[in-house]
């Protein structure tokens, strides 16, 4: 078909009768022999700390153990670092870093980290280069780029080995080392070790495959593909600009919300749900360039003819696995409560973030849902981080086991909060410092909280540049370190749109004319952002905020907006209904005078079988033109 076909091996025989069986020992010799490779593993040993998973969590671990003098084999099974943050995948890092009672906590990952303002984004504002050029520069580590783990040798309770083949060559490789962190995502080789382990099977968070694409200037042909999901306008939000943190998109997106496999297996399915994404992404272009009204006009008057698919993640992006046990395993009511530890060192700042999928997109496929929401609780955790004590980092029952990232000792409501990126990357930090307590008293990671806590904060104190050489050597701690942030950040969190009831189209779900610049620096929002106009460009701009009301009747139409002095007097607002268009304008210098910063806009008719939309203009205006959401509600 042209289109993500996949290709795992191909076999020729002359024998028409034969089958290979997944426990033939036949191929696996042949194609050892033939490719010169030996009949045992290749075993590279001598480490501290091996460290499987090469996202924000397992570099953050690799690195922190090695400038701790440890000795430690990175083992990644991608040809690039950062995981979800990486250019294969595009998630921009979140999570924010050197807050709470260990500021230091967290150097290390800014250190690494990209920030990239897209999301999904050009590859190279992920800078996978610096990551390897940072990972490379420590002499303490060992990276193995394309190699899989796939089997380990356990001991008692204890893992003594790690396999990984290198899925270039064919060629295997045997690890062996005191400790593992497993920073897989999927608990991979504490599921294989026998560690217990806590998995969601239904309901949990799925996975997304990112996509871009854009505009040109000339029509571009894109064919019908009969296995993609057959969808029409309104089956699907339009995949507008991509999310912004002050960059400049130069195309639209499938963004986040393209995610499927709430109710599949979350390690069995991942495939399925890759293809899910797949056929969503092409049904959904596939109705733009040929279906109905999209075919002939996007938003800001093109016509989606000229439009083309330029980049699509062939790997997806999974939010929730295996979560192995520790000690302690965080519960939602923990962070909501405010449960403190003695051992608590990882702040997370991240809400209690849950995905769900989307009722109005999972009419023509329930059974495949593709588009999701997010509901959101205890939504000021950047104002006082939660900090995650160190016992959700390592194995209640393999005592070498360290565990950092979404695969940490959490329930399934608390994981919405520790999952990002930047977080999972701290909780690296830790286990990597807490290894080289361990390699120094040869002890477990366990015996580290019964009886050297102290010893490891002492380690969480220094500044994340700090090094030796060796785990006996004295520390050198270079003259430029990263400061801590001051405590009062000038970012806020919204307001959960589910919990305002009625019919709530935030901006992540408008069609947007121009470039619009997303922003959390002023209060009492909606979502998880705000947009405003830039200086450039008066006139250029709108906002499209579609909805359909669930039956015939009045119904108020609310609009929320941030208010300032650097914001315009004369907003145009125009209200589209199968009756005609009224046009209002909003002083968005005024305080809104409703709860969550809503402003009405007046009691209308609405038919229920009609579209209606709400746009805000830039036309006119003198200062900042701000768009968040608009609310409709039934009139009494």
């Amino acid at each position: 078909t042209g289109f993500e076909g996949r290709c795992d091996a191909i076999l020729f025989t002359n024998d028409l009768a034969y089958k290979p069986t997944n426990d033939s020992k036949i191929l696996p010799t042949w194609r050892r022999t033939m490719l010169g490779l030996p009949d045992v593993p290749i075993e590279k040993n001598g480490y501290d700390l091996i460290v499987v998973g090469g996202g924000y969590a397992g570099m953050g671990a690799a690195i922190s153990a090695a400038r701790m003098g440890c000795k430690v084999a990175l083992i990644q099974n991608r040809p690039v670092l950062g995981g979800n943050g990486s250019s294969e995948i595009r998630v921009w890092a979140q999570g924010d870093t050197r807050r709470g009672p260990y500021p230091h906590i967290g150097e290390i990952i800014e250190e690494l980290s990209d920030h990239a303002r897209l999301c999904p984004g050009p590859a190279e504002i992920y800078e996978d280069e610096k990551k390897l050029r940072i990972v490379r520069a420590e002499k303490n580590i060992d990276l193995f780029l394309n190699h899989h783990a796939y089997k380990v040798d356990v001991e008692q309770d204890r893992i003594t080995a790690v396999y990984a083949l290198d899925t270039r060559s064919s060629s295997d490789k045997r690890f062996v080392g005191r400790l593992v962190a497993d920073c897989t995502g999927h608990g991979t080789i504490g599921a294989l070790a026998g560690a217990d382990f806590d998995m969601t099977r239904t309901g949990h968070m799925g996975m997304t495959n990112l996509w871009r694409w854009r505009f040109t200037d000339s029509p571009k042909p894109f064919p019908a593909i009969d296995w993609a999901l057959d969808l029409e306008e309104g089956d699907f939000p339009y995949p507008g600009r991509p999310s912004l943190r002050g960059g400049k998109p130069d195309a639209g997106a499938g963004e986040w919300f393209w995610e499927t496999g709430f109710h599949k297996h979350p390690i069995d399915d991942l495939e399925y749900m890759r293809d899910t994404n797949m056929r969503a992404m092409y049904g959904a272009f596939n109705a733009l360039k040929n279906r109905g009204a999209y075919a002939k006009r996007d938003p800001s008057g093109k016509a989606h003819a000229t439009a083309e698919l330029i980049w699509s993640a062939h790997i997806g992006g999974p939010r929730e696995s295996r979560r192995l046990l520790g000690d302690v395993v965080l519960s939602k009511s923990d962070v909501v409560d405010g449960r403190s530890f003695k051992d608590a060192m990882v702040p997370t700042t991240w809400s209690i973030d849950l995905h769900h999928p989307k009722k109005q997109y999972a009419k023509k496929f329930p059974d495949n849902p593709f588009i999701s929401y997010a509901t959101f609780e205890h939504r000021v955790l950047h104002k006082k981080p939660y900090i995650v004590p160190y016992r959700c980092f390592y194995s209640r029952n393999i005592s070498n086991l360290f565990m950092a990232g979404r695969c940490a000792s959490v329930t399934h409501e608390a994981l919405g909060t520790v999952r990002v990126m930047k977080t999972g990357g701290m909780m690296g930090e830790v286990v990597g410092r807490a290894a080289a307590v361990c390699t120094i008293h040869k002890c477990s990671p366990r015996d580290v909280y019964q009886g050297f806590l102290d010893e490891l904060i002492v380690l969480i104190k220094l500044p994340g540049n700090t090094y030796r050489p060796t785990t006996t050597s004295p520390f050198v701690i270079p003259p430029v370190a990263l400061r801590p942030p001051p405590t009062g950040s000038p970012r806020h969190v919204g307001v959960d749109p589910a919990r305002l009831g009625g019919i709530v189209i935030d901006d992540s779900q408008a069609k947007l004319t121009g470039r619009w610049i997303a922003s959390t620096y002023a209060p009492n929002f909606v979502g998880t952002r705000y947009l405003h106009d830039d200086k450039t460009g008066k006139g250029d701009k709108s906002i499209r905020y579609d909805f359909k009301v669930p039956r015939t009747g009045r119904y108020e139409v609310r609009l929320s907006y941030t208010h300032s002095t650097s914001r315009a007097t004369k907003v145009p607002v125009t209200l589209e209904t199968a009756k005609g268009a009224k046009i209002a304008t909003v002083n968005q210098q005024t305080k809104p005078p409703l709860p969550h910063g809503f402003v009405s806009l007046g009691v209308f008719d609405f038919d229920a079988k009609k579209t209606a939309s709400v746009v805000i203009s830039n036309r006119g205006t003198v200062g900042h033109v701000i768009a968040d959401a608009v609310h409709v509600i039934e009139a009494k």
